[in-house]
């Protein structure tokens, strides 16, 4: 079963912590508004996860002062709030281990240019500077909650990302637990019964293990919010050629559809497409599956083309606007929402993964909301012997 233990936590000064921390690496889109007013602050953790010199902007950091160590291990507990919602999990270095040894359960292939990318910065920091979003059927809420109703936190504040991310707005605790408090002794037995799964950063926990690392820095939670990710496409094929082979309805609005349908929006209106056919296998059947096998070969579209920007592109069911200026300006072709991925279906993949390696989801399958706040703590990982 899954091994935690706290980490030494190097993190910001608690007045600072707002202006430094970021959204995850991989939302920052390039020459974005957002990208622009996160470079502008020279205090911000996005100088160390996106700059050019990563390690020289973490020495810089804390040679400021800006980062300060904890002299103890801890778990950190981090609980974010928004309008109609919360979610509260903690910070652990979780021990990284194969897959096959059933410990820490993926659902997503990786891809070695990105892992790659990965290994390069944690390399280059020595520290782990971003979290892997873990899962697990262990209860561990009363104990989070137990801390945040007795303790005082560490940081508390409000998100300002100039509007331009859905961390924006959000409200962020976060409260220390010494690993050998009570608290910190109950983590550590809960999530031992279990395996963890992983929610987000199949990547980064694939550097952790091929970087040689032996543990990661992990969020974990019981439960977790996912959205659609809707897709913009511009295939071989224009979308007004293939029409006619598409059994199409027309639609009143661009907007998230129910499961097994698919809203598709052109410069012609928007549209709902049904699946034709659902398989009973675990992947199969996911609407991320049926897209590919339905509506991509009336595309032309390829596989090797979904992750190149000119062909396609990714966005949250919030950012269904944003889809459809980018077909009505016309860099992409078609705009595609879909019913979000549930828990119960990314867990059974992740299981049946377990037994058949070659059991994972697509690529994009899943966007877990809000995301992490990066930059809230750091982790100086340790290597294992050659």
């Amino acid at each position: 079963m899954a091994s935690i233990r706290g980490l030494h936590g190097l993190r910001p000064l608690p007045d600072l912590a707002r202006g430094f921390t970021t959204p995850p690496y991989d939302v920052i889109k390039e020459g974005s508004p957002l990208e622009k007013l996160l470079a502008e602050n020279p205090r911000s953790f996005y100088h160390v996860t996106l700059g050019p010199t990563p390690a020289e902007s973490l020495a810089a950091l804390q040679k400021q002062g800006v980062l300060i160590a904890d002299d103890q291990p801890c778990f950190y507990v981090y609980e974010q709030r928004w309008s109609g919602g919360s979610r509260l999990g903690f910070f652990a270095a979780v021990e990284v281990s194969p897959y096959a040894e059933g410990n820490v359960i993926r659902h997503e292939k990786t891809f070695d240019e990105k892992v790659k990318g990965r290994i390069a910065v944690t390399q280059a920091t020595a520290h782990t500077l971003e979290p892997i979003f873990l899962l697990t059927r262990s209860p561990i809420g009363s104990t989070l909650e137990s801390v945040c109703a007795k303790e005082a936190p560490l940081y508390e504040f409000d998100s300002d990302f100039g509007g331009y991310n859905d961390l924006h707005g959000i409200h962020t605790r976060v409260f220390r637990v010494p690993e050998t408090t009570s608290e910190g002794k109950a983590l550590r037995e809960a999530i031992g019964e279990n395996p963890l799964y992983i929610a987000d950063g199949h990547h980064r926990y694939h550097a952790a293990l091929l970087g040689g690392q032996t543990h990661a820095m992990a969020y974990i939670v019981e439960d977790a919010r996912i959205l659609a990710y809707n897709r913009v496409i511009r295939g071989a094929i224009p979308f007004a050629e293939a029409r006619s082979s598409l059994e199409l309805i027309p639609a009143a609005e661009f907007a998230t559809p129910p499961k097994n349908q698919f809203c598709l929006y052109s410069k012609e209106g928007a549209f709902i497409l049904k699946a034709k056919e659902i398989p009973q296998d675990v992947v199969g059947r996911l609407d991320c599956s049926i897209l590919e096998r339905e509506l991509y070969p009336k595309l032309g579209v390829v596989h090797s083309m979904i992750l190149k920007k000119e062909h396609f592109d990714y966005y949250p069911e919030w950012d269904l606007a944003t889809m459809k200026s980018l077909v009505d300006c016309g860099e992409y072709d078609l705009a595609v929402a879909l019913h979000p991925v549930s828990i119960g279906e990314l867990m059974a993949v992740a299981d049946a993964g377990m037994k058949d390696s070659s059991v994972v989801m697509p690529e994009k399958s899943t966007f877990f909301a809000p995301k992490i706040l990066s930059g809230l703590i750091l982790y100086k990982h340790a290597l294992r012997n050659p």
